[in-house]
């Protein structure tokens, strides 16, 4: 993948801020909170939550990494890739499934529990609307902004400046202290961050990551429902 951005540190910063501490602190907390009240339902708010998080870590990447520089969509990767890369897609998409499980499964015998109310209220009252809304969010809206913003943006401005391998661990790791507090799947998160990271250095675009994001998510929705 070819390394030509105008980027520098000040875009790191306000983007790391954003993702970091304003994000967490004030719509995963504070908004999350609220609208937990106002729904008095643990998916749909945090649904609510999640839609809101993608408009503003889309636009953030818009305002402070594109705009300035006159830069379009492409520059974080949402772009056509050779049709060659489609084989590796399921191939990526099993092992991402395989070693998942088996690190779900390690995590699970060593008591490493898991904090997560959207699952819990989507097993407690699983209808076709409920189940519509948790597959949209984790299966479309979520892998969109995420693979903008942590692939397209951070693994690209960390790759150009330190090379492949530290792009690949630091783009992950970050992508996986914003996952906590689900502590028994951090060790998915971080292989994920580290299989999407690869597959848009070698594809030159983010839509492969996007693509297998959308998948495991939707059927890990699945398998919740089912479970």
């Amino acid at each position: 993948m070819k390394i030509n951005t105008k980027w520098n540190v000040k875009e790191l910063i306000l983007l790391l801020f954003m993702a970091l501490v304003l994000v967490p602190l004030f719509i995963e907390v504070w908004l999350h909170r609220f609208l937990l009240q106002a729904f008095d339902n643990a998916l749909y708010a945090g649904t609510m939550t999640g839609l809101i998080m993608s408009i503003i870590f889309t636009l953030s990447v818009y305002l402070f990494a594109l705009r300035p520089h006159q830069l379009g969509w492409k520059e974080v990767g949402l772009r056509s890739f050779p049709r060659s890369y489609w084989k590796w897609i399921p191939v990526w998409t099993v092992i991402l499934i395989a070693f998942s499980i088996l690190l779900v499964v390690i995590m699970d015998i060593l008591g490493v529990g898991v904090d997560n109310s959207k699952t819990e209220s989507l097993q407690e009252q699983v209808t076709w609307f409920t189940f519509t809304i948790a597959f949209l969010s984790a299966a479309v809206i979520s892998p969109i902004y995420e693979e903008i913003f942590y692939r397209g943006f951070l693994y690209k401005w960390i790759r150009g400046r330190w090379g492949v391998g530290a792009g690949l661990l630091v783009s992950s790791l970050i992508f996986t202290i914003v996952h906590i507090p689900t502590y028994n799947t951090l060790p998915v998160n971080f292989l994920s961050g580290i299989i999407f990271a690869w597959t848009y250095e070698r594809a030159g675009s983010i839509v492969p990551g996007i693509i297998i994001h959308g998948v495991f998510n939707g059927i890990a929705v699945l398998l919740m429902v089912v479970g």
